[in-house]
């Protein structure tokens, strides 16, 4: 079989009988396209020639190339075609164009062997080709007037679907299919595939079936697809690596998915195979599958850098002047623990979410440290349905290296609106301590606090406005003015990874700052951080220490279930949160 002789039969008749299958199985092809032989095989089924015309036109190009004399090769090289012509000759050719960086060359040995030094020795993949002879190179040029002969004793017709040239790359013409000369010429000229995946996208092709023994033209045309790959279905018919029945019903299951019409009935013909209807039992409507966190996309093609976190896409700075500013875009649809902080049924911004704020723009500019961050009485209100642009801008350092930084908002695509500014700070570089021992838990000499109905009746902050993401504290220890607070993420927590420490699970020292004496005869929020360190991410599952500093103020310290150092505050200052919000903010999400 990989006598050149038999391979090209082999190899039209492999994909002919599958081509005649799918289509028994309801398929229809709207245009074909081949790589080499495979041309042959897709002119003929879209009516170019006889089955015996084609057959003959077959064995001929098989049997000619088979009585040249063995000895070329032929050469895969990672490169693009720009790149490997001016290392062609007399020799060599450009065999195949079969993406946007992958081209064969064919030719003698020696010239072969010296492209291949080439581009090796420029760190670029190549890999020779197990073949007999040297393929769509000068080397084929004795048989082309035999062949000649051949074609021109066949008769060819006007095709009755659309068939892609590989000499082109594009839809062949009339002339050219019916022209002996071209299948003449098709032998020896560059296969260009990858320009007629071009010229099928073009047409608006969007399912892509390899009907062959491999699935070697299903990954070619994947990797010439670029930034149309997401738009397309490709998939081969059969796979060297699984059984063939397994692969053929995956392969038309693929293409029925993207809205392509099977027969399946007719697939089953025979096997006493019979029609359900499903599901044979009521929807629960419980989901099971994780719910994927808001990520950023690649912004660097418009010159920004992606922070690679959910809230704040973007990074850039400004030219000749120190500042920095990240930007990024809210929304309760895009973040669903958002819609989890209302006041008043309408979703707000959470406070400790600008403390994560500032801690990833810290993180951007080297500053570890947050100094202070003020709320500004502004509450960031969220639209239910809309979304809501943010900017952090951090400001130039200062002598002693400590940056400015503010927060702002608006909704998202209102240019024509002013910036709200909802939180200051200032950020710096300075080294961090962390004391909290959370080894011995719950630590000695505490007393565990009753927290049944602790989020129904208002207790410690406790009210009907935090959704389930926001009832994180799971256990509460007292010993005087401390407490002690686990707190957990609800579900699998695979939000947590995402941030510095997540804003809901933080919110947790806020609601169970009433146990440690802060007065908490209304609902709390910190109005004020000072001293914020950072000292590990990506926790789910926390274990803190709150402690009274002041009358209205309090220090949090934080590690994770294992007791390894997360966050320490030197204190918050927490104050009444608002409950009633004007009603034109709660419609439009206007901040």
């Amino acid at each position: 079989m990989n006598r050149t002789l038999y391979t090209q039969t082999g190899l039209f008749a492999v994909e002919v009988a599958l081509f005649r299958l799918v289509e028994s199985l309801g398929v229809r092809a709207e245009f074909v396209a081949g790589h080499s032989v495979g041309e042959v095989a897709a002119a003929y089924v879209a009516g170019v020639f006889s089955l015996e015309d084609a057959c003959a036109l077959v064995a001929a190009r098989g049997r000619l190339m088979q009585a040249l004399p063995a000895g070329g090769a032929m050469l895969a090289v990672e490169a693009t075609e720009d790149e490997v012509r001016p290392l062609l000759g007399d020799f060599v050719a450009l065999a195949a164009v079969n993406g946007p960086s992958s081209v064969v060359v064919s030719g003698a040995e020696e010239a072969v062997r010296q492209i291949r030094v080439h581009f090796e020795a420029l760190g670029r993949r190549t890999t020779p080709l197990r073949v007999s002879h040297a393929f769509h190179s000068p080397l084929m040029e004795p048989l082309l007037d035999d062949f000649r002969k051949v074609v021109e004793g066949l008769v060819s017709r006007t095709a009755e679907i659309p068939v892609v040239s590989n000499r082109t790359g594009e839809i062949a013409t009339k002339e050219e299919l019916t022209s002996p000369e071209y299948w003449v010429r098709h032998v020896r000229d560059t296969v260009r595939f990858w320009d007629g995946i071009g010229a099928l996208r073009r047409a608006g092709a969007t399912a892509f079936l390899e009907v062959g023994p491999d699935g070697v033209l299903a990954a070619l045309t994947q990797q010439s697809m670029g930034e149309d790959e997401q738009d397309c279905v490709v998939t081969p018919l059969l796979r060297k690596d699984r059984p063939e029945e397994t692969a053929l019903v995956t392969g038309l299951a693929r293409m029925h998915c993207a809205g392509v019409d099977v027969h399946w009935a007719r697939l089953f013909e025979g096997t006493g195979a019979q029609r359900v209807d499903l599901p044979t039992y009521p929807f629960q409507r419980e989901p099971y599958w994780p719910t994927p966190a808001a990520r950023t996309g690649d912004v660097s093609g418009v010159g920004l850098t992606a922070t690679q976190h959910p809230l704040l896409g973007a990074a850039v700075s400004v030219a000749d002047s120190g500042q920095v500013l990240l930007s990024g875009r809210l929304s309760p649809k895009a973040q669903p623990w958002l819609a989890d902080h209302t006041v008043d049924g309408t979703p707000v911004f959470p406070p400790t979410a600008f403390l994560e704020l500032l801690i990833r723009a810290g993180d951007q500019v080297g500053c570890d440290r947050v100094e202070e961050l003020a709320l500004t009485g502004q509450p960031l209100l969220l639209s239910a349905t809309g979304a809501t642009a943010i900017q952090v801008t951090i400001g130039a350092p200062d002598d002693s290296g400590t940056r400015e930084i503010g927060c702002y908002a608006r909704r998202d695509g209102a240019s024509d609106e002013p910036w709200t500014c909802h939180a200051t700070g200032r950020i710096t570089a300075a080294e961090s301590v962390a004391d909290f021992d959370a080894s011995v838990w719950p630590p000695q000499d505490t007393v565990p606090v009753d927290l049944d109905g602790f989020y129904e009746d208002g207790e410690g902050d406790g009210d009907s406005d935090f959704g389930p993401a926001f009832r994180t504290v799971r256990a509460v220890w007292r010993r005087g003015d401390e407490v002690f607070v686990e707190a957990a993420l609800p579900g699998t927590g695979d939000d947590a990874a995402l941030y510095g420490l997540h804003p809901a699970l933080l919110d947790a020292a806020v609601q169970t700052a009433g146990f440690a004496g802060v007065d908490d005869s209304e609902p709390l929020a910190a109005l004020t951080w000072n001293g914020v360190s950072l000292h590990a991410t990506g926790a789910s599952v926390v274990r803190m220490r709150v402690a009274k500093v002041g009358e209205h103020s309090v220090s949090v310290a934080a590690a994770d279930a294992q007791g390894v150092p997360v966050l320490s505050v030197e204190s918050a200052t927490l104050g009444a949160r608002p409950m009633q919000l004007a009603p034109a903010a709660a419609v439009d999400g206007t901040t």
